[in-house]
């Protein structure tokens, strides 16, 4: 073994760190690291490069609106979708030389058409030659961007029909879609063998706290790097969870949204959407909402305490009585 020099004695351990790990890679003690099988690697490019893809057309749609906010034309203030089909249609006339307020509100269709008076005040702007030209060159890269989508739309669904199964049970989880669920298909796979238990698949994909501990003391839990793809998307899937009615997932995130926040909320509440799906891929089984009434079955108890003294704090004096049970 080398010697180590004196300029890391009593320093930094840099050196004897890497030989203690050529040692123990020598003697077979390292474990490899997780390679997924090329089937689901090319998966992944297709899926990541889509989400590049989604967010490069956000960034256009932004422009967009900036370009229009700049000539005054406040039409994002009165349509929830700037780029629906009413909005489509205004901005392309728009880019054609149309100014009239009256004849481009016409354009509104369906449910927007009864906010026409609302629209011919935000479409009274005035845009220049070069806002149009503006508009002209974005509408033509969201276009491609758009094309570019749903091309890899249809390649990922061809990839994925062996897969099919497996999405359509992780489509019955609140929150997941099946772009969701070829994301995490893609990210972490069918197969839940190189993962032994649910927290090494949490530990992985980064959606459990860290472990900074110095001198006996504890630093920091925030979340670990981890799968930036498969945690973005969850992320995701956790907030479209997080507004669905009368569900587990809903109700675990009031619970602690309130108590630790939005942010700590979602993320509790994408754990818990990995390990359901960590045992529905593992056993094969089918997801079983635990509704949203779980937590109050918990701990009936000290529910009623903090009820009692919530009203009587209120001013109230209760009498509780139990009901009696129903066949």
């Amino acid at each position: 073994m080398p010697t180590i020099s004196s300029k890391y004695r009593g320093g930094k351990s840099d050196v004897r760190d890497c030989q203690w790990i050529a040692q123990l890679l020598q003697h077979g003690l390292l474990k490899g690291s997780f390679i997924p099988p090329r089937f689901q690697r090319d998966l992944r490019d297709l899926t990541r490069y889509r989400t590049q893809l989604a967010n490069e057309r956000v960034r256009t749609v932004n422009r967009i609106h900036k370009v229009l906010e700049d000539g005054n034309i406040k039409l994002s203030s009165v349509a929830t979708d700037l780029l629906g089909v009413s909005g489509r249609a205004m901005l392309e006339a728009l880019i054609q030389g149309e100014e009239d307020p009256v004849k481009l509100a016409d354009l509104a269709r369906r449910r927007l058409r009864g906010k026409i008076p609302q629209l011919k005040r935000a479409l009274q702007g005035h845009l220049t030659g070069h806002h149009r030209f503006m508009l002209k060159l974005l509408s033509k890269q969201l276009a491609e961007q758009e094309a570019l989508i749903d091309e890899l739309d249809r390649k990922i669904e061809k990839q994925t029909r062996p897969l099919s199964a497996e999405i359509d049970r992780l489509d019955s989880i609140p929150g997941i879609d099946r772009r969701v669920a070829e994301v995490v298909l893609a990210e972490v796979g069918a197969n839940m063998e190189p993962f032994p238990s649910h927290k090494n698949l949490a530990s992985w994909a980064g959606m459990c706290p860290g472990n900074e501990e110095s001198a006996g003391k504890r630093q920091r839990r925030r979340i670990t790097p981890g799968n930036r793809w498969l945690k973005r998307t969850l992320a995701q899937a956790c907030w479209a969870a997080s507004h669905v009615k009368n569900t587990y997932l809903a109700s675990q995130y009031r619970r602690l949204a309130s108590r630790r926040g939005r942010k700590r909320a979602l993320i509790a509440v994408g754990h818990s959407m990995l390990v359901i799906i960590y045992h529905m891929l593992k056993t094969g089984t089918e997801y079983a909402d635990l509704r949203a009434d779980f937590f109050d079955h918990l701990e009936p108890k000290r529910l009623t305490r903090y009820y009692l003294a919530r009203l009587e704090h209120l001013g109230y004096k209760v009498t509780l009585q139990a009901c009696s049970a129903t066949a």
